[in-house]
């Protein structure tokens, strides 16, 4: 295994914590850097120099011809990470297997399906300046359907998990994002497969470490407590909405 030089450049978000449960799970050293979203720094240059699109997660590491190279994008460092440092296939399978087909089929599925749809019901839920129902409606009931699709699928895993017989990356991906799914309005226990699933998740002892990356992870606690909830919706809802007018101009 090659030795890795990994700097983690990331935020307390649902895709921010792939990663970190990622190389946690395998047991990487990294050091992380926090890169406050609230104080727009990842629009700062030398951030962009990382990632030109100016989003969390981003990742440097040291490549096989000593230069440095970037990774930008929460699947492409999964991925990458996997390919370079997982040869004993923790979460991962052979490089052209069935498996890994069948793990980068629910990765993609991720990235294209749950991530943005639920993304989007999040923004219309609870962020909007104003309440648009048809908005709420469209993307809540869209994540809905997602989550049956994989409440379906785990239904029928003899494993427990989304592919073969153990945690993958594609398990990774989504859980950041099944476990914030109260945020967009969305009720966990409509999903009994999907719920199981989220738990047998987080008794992980890697994914436990990583989702505490680069600050605790604590939506279930403030989802529970209506008032913090509220205070918490209100002071992102002016970063976010303000946000939004400086990348229109």
């Amino acid at each position: 295994m090659p030795v890795s030089d990994i700097n983690l450049y990331t935020e307390q978000t649902p895709n921010g914590i792939k990663v970190s449960i990622t190389l946690e799970e395998l047991n990487l050293p990294y050091k992380t850097h926090h890169v406050d979203i609230r104080k727009n720094v990842q629009k700062e240059s030398w951030f962009l120099d990382i990632n030109p699109n100016g989003r969390i997660p981003a990742l440097t590491d040291t490549f096989a011809d000593g230069k440095t190279i970037r990774l930008f994008e929460s699947g492409s460092i999964m991925q990458y990470l996997v390919e370079q440092y997982d040869q004993d296939n923790l979460i991962s399978y052979p490089q052209g297997s069935r498996e890994s087909y069948e793990v980068n089929n629910w990765l993609y599925f991720l990235n294209a399906g749950v991530g943005p749809m639920q993304g989007q019901a999040n923004h219309f839920f609870r962020y909007a300046a104003e309440k648009i129902e048809y908005g709420i409606n469209r993307y809540q009931n869209e994540t809905r359907r997602l989550y049956r699709v994989l409440d379906e699928h785990l239904s029928k895993s003899t494993s427990g998990y989304l592919v073969g017989n153990k945690c993958t990356i594609a398990d990774i991906a989504h859980w950041g994002w099944v476990t914030a799914a109260g945020m967009a309005g969305v009720d966990i226990n409509e999903f009994p497969s999907l719920k199981a699933w989220e738990e047998r998740m987080l008794a992980r002892p890697g994914v436990e470490r990583g989702r505490h990356v680069p600050s605790p992870h604590q939506v279930k606690e403030m989802l529970k407590n209506k008032e913090e909830n509220k205070k918490a919706a209100k002071r992102d809802r002016e970063w976010i909405l303000q946000g939004q007018r400086d990348d229109a101009k």
